[in-house]
């Protein structure tokens, strides 16, 4: 498995991860619109955001995850990263494929100089929390959203 940066020919796979947690959905059949492809680019062309994916090694992607790097001065300006959009196919989960990819992820964070690793979960993701605490995430902070 090869955890590298995305390319423009991930962006199906990618969407087909975040489009539905339970069942594996072919990225052909997915349509890659204006709105994913605008966002993909900006993510792309920005030196603080990277989307990731898990590749199989021969193209199939089995999971996907964003790193944000956010610069701050409460932590005496160290950097920190956040991890956001984390899916790992639904036939491929526990085997370890998240753990590595996770793993790798941190590793990522870490060679870059983040002294900080944060992510949030939707509370009803129970074994998303057990998954994160396996790794070393701890529960110190409630999120709060306000859609706009």
């Amino acid at each position: 498995m090869i955890f590298r940066t995305a390319t423009r020919s991930d962006l199906a796979a990618i969407i087909a991860l975040l489009t539905d947690e339970e069942t594996v959905l072919d990225p052909a059949v997915i349509e890659v619109d204006e709105p994913y492809a605008k966002a993909f680019e900006a993510i792309d062309a920005d030196g603080r955001n990277e989307m990731m994916v898990l590749d199989e090694g021969d193209g199939t992607v089995l999971g996907c995850l964003q790193l944000t790097y956010i610069p701050g001065l409460g932590r005496h300006g160290e950097e920190r990263a956040l991890i956001e959009a984390v899916r790992i196919r639904a036939d491929r989960r526990g085997a370890g494929v998240g753990r590595e990819m996770l793993v790798q992820a941190i590793d990522r964070a870490r060679g870059r100089g983040c002294t900080l690793v944060q992510l949030t979960s939707d509370k009803r993701r129970v074994e998303a929390h057990r998954f994160y605490g396996s790794l070393g995430f701890v529960r110190s902070h409630d999120g709060f959203k306000l859609p706009l």
